[in-house]
């Protein structure tokens, strides 16, 4: 009888250890974030100094500003894939900001992207891996 429940025993075990595995990775993506850098992966762009940013992730909703457009929509984390939904934001024209805007939102706006989080930085970069918007937690 003992051998009978050691196989059910392991995939249980198993089966605990990827549900977690899985639900840590989205409670990590949840909060607050600001821009570190964004553009081509290989030398990233600095945000702008001076310039309030915010991204928030919440339960498969984000919204923020990088700028003076505030933005939004809904996603849905797989592992380390992450897929937003259509994403909104108010189209008002500032010049300093509009190339950072432009660029996070492009990402953003991707649909599916690649999620890394190493400590308090989390990287979202596009599908082909040649763009980034780097955040850190607030």
């Amino acid at each position: 009888m003992k051998l009978a429940t050691l196989p059910a025993l392991i995939m249980l075990t198993f089966a605990m250890v990827i549900f977690n595995a899985c639900s840590t990775t989205s409670a990590s993506l949840a909060g607050e974030w600001k821009l570190v850098s964004y553009g081509d992966s290989a030398a990233p762009t600095p945000a702008l100094p001076g310039v309030d940013t915010s991204i928030l992730f919440e339960e498969g909703q984000f919204g923020g500003t990088v700028g003076c457009n505030s933005f939004g929509g809904d996603y849905t984390l797989s592992g380390s894939q992450m897929s937003t939904g259509s994403t909104i934001s108010t189209m008002m024209f500032c010049e300093q900001t509009s190339a950072q805007e432009s660029a996070v939102l492009a990402i953003l706006s991707d649909k599916t992207m690649t999620v890394t989080q190493s400590g308090n930085l989390l990287t979202l970069s596009s599908v082909d891996g040649k763009s980034v918007v780097i955040l850190e937690r607030k």
